[in-house]
């Protein structure tokens, strides 16, 4: 049996675990191109040929030239100068027929460059999406190195609901830098604030704490309460309790109760 030149095209697209797709882009044609070049419809134009047998590290002889099947088409060892190539230009996509609202139910849109994927599930260099995953993700839920979305976790998270990173901003902020309604951090900034160094408007707790209502080794506040040798467990919830009620007597109850368990 003897191979032609689409079987050794479609075996070295194969190798290099590549789509239809990828080599196209790569070469600069259409899928479509691609796709009749490996079922023997059409052959590649000269450039085209040269294109393919330098990215696949072969002579344009070998390409064309019939070779018996015995004899398996495999890429040389000596391929660095066109791995680099590959890396370079490298792009994957996946988008799922399935829609919600015309919406792909999954895209996947990742390479070298800005691809951005759109999705219900969207993971890309940006992506966007009701669960995105990327560099830059938005939507949903969101994962990223910058996020913003309802909850987003990042390295600079921005979530609607809840944040949590490096440096996060939310309803619910938790991080090194936490900015928020309810704010927990090193530099913890809200309305209720616990870390390292808490500001609040309302209550603050925290080794530097500053707010209306202020607990920790350092208070400044109209109502303080010093921590004993550093362990809030000096602290009598009874105490704590009797302030919240005393300020903020119409304080959410799960919010009450949940600063008031820190010194249970």
């Amino acid at each position: 049996m003897m191979m032609d030149f689409a079987d050794k095209l479609q075996g070295y697209r194969k190798q290099r675990g590549m789509s239809q797709e990828n080599l196209a882009e790569v070469i600069g044609v259409s899928r479509q191109a691609v796709s009749k070049w490996e079922s023997g419809q059409s052959y590649p134009e000269m450039d085209k040929m040269i294109a393919l047998s330098e990215f696949f590290g072969v002579s344009m002889d070998h390409m064309v030239k019939e070779v018996s099947g015995n004899q398996e088409a495999v890429l040389p060892l000596d391929a660095g100068n066109f791995h680099s190539d590959v890396t370079a230009k490298y792009h994957y996509e996946y988008k799922s027929k399935r829609t919600l609202f015309g919406i792909p139910l999954v895209h996947i849109n990742v390479g070298r460059g800005i691809y951005v994927a759109k999705g219900v599930l969207a993971i890309g260099n940006i992506a966007v999406g009701g669960l995105s995953v990327g560099i830059l993700s938005l939507g949903g839920l969101c994962f990223g190195a910058l996020a913003g979305g309802m909850m987003s976790i990042a390295g600079l998270a921005l979530g609607f609901l809840l944040a949590i990173g490096g440096l996060a901003a939310g309803i619910i902020a938790i991080g090194g830098l936490a900015v928020g309604i309810f704010a927990i951090g090193g530099l913890s900034i809200g309305m209720f604030s616990l870390g390292g160094c808490a500001i609040a408007s309302r209550i603050a707790i925290g080794g530097y704490a500053s707010g209306h209502i202020a607990i920790g080794d350092v208070a400044k506040g109209a109502y303080t309460i010093l921590v004993e040798q550093d362990h809030f467990s000096s602290i009598q919830a009874e105490q704590v309790r009797g302030l919240i009620n005393q300020e903020y007597p119409r304080l959410w109850k799960p919010v009450a109760e949940g600063i008031i368990a820190i010194f249970e």
